[in-house]
């Protein structure tokens, strides 16, 4: 039996609930409980507005955490309750749309960023991918939401990441990159369909990817690398997406 999320991943000790995500019976975490105590911090720090408790956007925020929450560390898509996983799928800027499965072992994260310039979507394992950002951003990923234009059941939603950059970043290429300590920012717009009970049908996610990679490439740890040219870079860079990320990219 999976542990619940501590009170400090919820949020509720810095006075804010913002996810309350419960684990059904039977569910196993995919690395053990996860804590959300050190990216909460960042959140709270650095996030550019408070919602106002049972707003739109505070619901649609705490529906994505949770649904992050499910999707990165509950590998048994049997087990999911934040999306209707008999018709979900998930697309990046137009790309192939990726179902529950396919997310699951290839990675949330994957799917998302696809095949950038500095960083493989289809070479990296989902723990692979895990410690590679884990390693560049020590304090976290955090992320909210900005505004929502239309509520349920298509949300319509403007997002931000953001994250502080003070780990060492590694390419797709081996080269290894420091952090300075700033603050890398990405904003984007999401379009989710919910049904009646708030589980999620589909995601559309519009952003560039390369605002989140590239700003990690900039300072090299061993100055005797020469950093690839993007003229010289894989041509198969794309623009996030399972279709991007996999060759084969069929809806199971």
């Amino acid at each position: 039996m999976a542990q619940p999320l501590s009170d400090e991943s919820k949020g509720s000790t810095q006075g804010e609930l913002i996810r309350d995500y419960a684990p059904a019976d039977g569910v196993s975490w995919r690395f053990g409980r996860p804590d959300y105590a050190k990216v909460n911090t960042t959140y709270f720090n650095h996030r550019t507005i408070a919602h106002q408790e049972g707003s739109l956007e505070a619901l649609v925020q705490k529906l994505m955490k949770n649904c992050q929450v499910e999707a990165d560390n509950v590998a048994d898509v049997h087990k999911w309750k934040t999306m209707d996983t008999a018709k979900f799928k998930l697309a990046v800027n137009g790309g192939c749309p990726c179902n529950a499965q396919l997310m699951s072992e290839i990675g949330a994260l994957n799917i998302l960023l696809g095949e950038t310039v500095d960083y493989s979507g289809s070479a990296a394992s989902v723990e692979a991918s895990r410690q590679i950002f884990s390693d560049a951003f020590p304090e976290g990923v955090a992320w909210e939401v900005l505004e929502v234009y239309t509520g349920p059941p298509n949300l319509l939603f403007k997002w931000r990441f953001f994250a502080k950059y003070s780990g060492t970043f590694r390419s797709k290429n081996g080269k290894k990159y420091k952090g300075n300590g700033d603050m890398v920012n990405v904003a984007g717009l999401c379009l989710a369909k919910v049904n009646e009970k708030l589980a999620i049908e589909t995601l559309d996610f519009y952003y560039n990817p390369e605002e989140m990679t590239r700003p990690l490439t900039t300072t090299l740890v061993d100055v005797t690398q020469r950093a690839m040219e993007d003229e010289a870079a894989d041509p198969k860079v794309g623009i996030g997406g399972c279709k991007s990320a996999l060759d084969n990219c069929a809806l199971m």
